[in-house]
């Protein structure tokens, strides 16, 4: 089975309503499910008891207060009774589409990342996990009225035990540690696999309430630039665009498409440096050429 663990925030305004649905919704997913949600605030541990989870109420802190992800991702594992862990937003939605994908990938591959995206939906209810067709009703949902979010937008990880042993002191919430969880299994040859095809992750769309300084505060303030900076810059920005592999009905294929061999081609010097070195010399090369081609255009101009 799996360990699915999240941090949320505290489960107040509409936060309440949104992370005890996607609470729920793992729940649902199988009884033999652990989940485990970390962090002391308010209202986490009886979220927590609501739905048989186990809570982790001590994650180290940024000096601003705010939870760390290496130091949840290490909680998670140390506590988890499962080889297979999920980190996952306490904003989604899952479907009984992801054991089943988890299953086939986790079946195929030694060690893997696996990442998708996500739909964005207004919803403003609470779901009744007493209907038998609550997830049939949250999937018509999302594709009616919902949004495939672009590859950016990252609420998702599947990976096995000791994937990441050493990962950077990243504030959860803020941007960049996503990117960079991708960019490092990428960077020491592990498959990152796209399960978009094959798993409906459902995002319940708030605001920046939550946060202080709202929209600015999350994507721009102090911790946002720190995280950039632990992360190594924008050339560690990687998305679900980045895979490696990608899983549609059932089949785990590499991703070869033009648009990933185009993007490959960009991140060569970032994941192989003696290969971005050969890249630079291709260019140069193709520039020289160009060059040469232009002038030889102009001398037969004056013949």
């Amino acid at each position: 089975m799996i360990t699915l663990f999240s941090i949320p925030k505290p489960f107040a305004g509409p936060f309440a309503r949104i992370q005890r649905n996607a609470l729920g919704s793992w729940r649902a997913l199988s009884p033999e499910v652990e989940i485990i949600v970390l962090g002391g605030e308010e209202g986490s541990a009886e979220a927590a008891r609501a739905v048989g989870a186990r809570h982790l109420p001590e994650v180290d802190l940024t000096s601003a207060g705010t939870p760390r992800v290496d130091a949840g991702f290490a909680a998670a594992e140390r506590a988890a009774r499962n080889d297979l862990l999920a980190y996952v937003n306490a904003d989604i939605v899952l479907l009984p589409d992801f054991p089943a994908a988890v299953e086939v990938v986790a079946r195929r591959l030694p060690q893997f990342l696996m990442v998708g995206q996500r739909w964005d939906l207004d919803f403003e209810d609470v779901i009744d996990f007493g209907d038998s067709h609550w997830a049939h009703a949250m999937r018509r949902e999302a594709q009616t009225r919902g949004q495939l979010h672009a590859p950016s937008g990252i609420d998702y990880f599947v990976f096995r035990r000791e994937l990441w042993r050493e990962m950077p002191p990243f504030a959860v919430g803020r941007t960049m540690w996503d990117n960079w969880l991708i960019y490092s299994a990428r960077a020491r040859r592990v498959p990152v696999v796209d399960a978009t095809a094959s798993v409906m992750a459902v995002h319940q769309n708030h605001d920046y309430s939550h946060d202080a300084g709202g929209w600015q505060g999350v994507w721009k303030g102090p911790e946002a630039e720190r995280n950039m900076a632990l992360a190594g810059g924008l050339d560690h920005y990687f998305t679900i665009a980045d895979a490696s592999h990608r899983l549609r009905t059932g089949r785990l294929t590499r991703a070869l498409d033009w648009a990933h061999l185009r993007r490959g081609w960009h991140t060569l010097p970032v994941l192989s440096p003696a290969a971005g070195r050969l890249r630079r010399l291709v260019r140069a090369a193709g520039s020289a050429v160009y060059r040469a081609r232009r002038q030889l255009a102009r001398w037969r101009g004056r013949i």
